[in-house]
């Protein structure tokens, strides 16, 4: 395992940026998941209304965890190769990668997982080189 990699990840996406001697790479990733399932149908006030026209939450919520699980295993896959990984996104995508990676105890060493608003791809490049490049560098957290 050689270099480092920082990942900006929401539900939708995942830039990857590998920096490895003197090269820098970035890759995306995109999941399957359109968003989290709402609950959609007939309203009692509005007409007719059945268990059987509204598909059950829990189902809904299956599939959605499915997805996101083979997303996040593409992701932890990507992301094996490299010595230290710095994690970063807008929401609980990030924890919930870090959590992944803990339970397939993967061997990479985290950085560190910060909160990150939405950002463009050379955003992303710019901070991970930065955090990399900074007195982070030699200090892992």
């Amino acid at each position: 395992m050689t270099g480092q990699a920082g990942v900006w990840i929401d539900h939708r996406k995942a830039v990857i940026v590998a920096l490895t001697e003197g090269s820098e790479r970035t890759s995306v990733i995109l999941s399957r998941v359109e968003k989290h399932p709402e609950r959609s149908g007939d309203s009692p006030m509005k007409g007719a209304y059945e268990a059987r026209q509204v598909p059950a939450d829990d189902s809904r919520q299956r599939a959605l965890t499915g997805e996101l699980n083979i997303y996040y295993d593409a992701v932890n896959a990507a992301l094996s190769s490299y010595q230290s990984v710095l994690i970063f996104g807008p929401g609980e995508a990030k924890g919930e990668l870090h959590q992944r990676m803990l339970k397939k105890k993967h061997s990479t060493q985290m950085v560190a997982i910060e909160t990150a608003d939405k950002m463009t791809d050379p955003q992303v490049a710019a901070k991970v080189r930065h955090y990399f490049a900074g007195p982070n560098a030699a200090t892992p957290r």
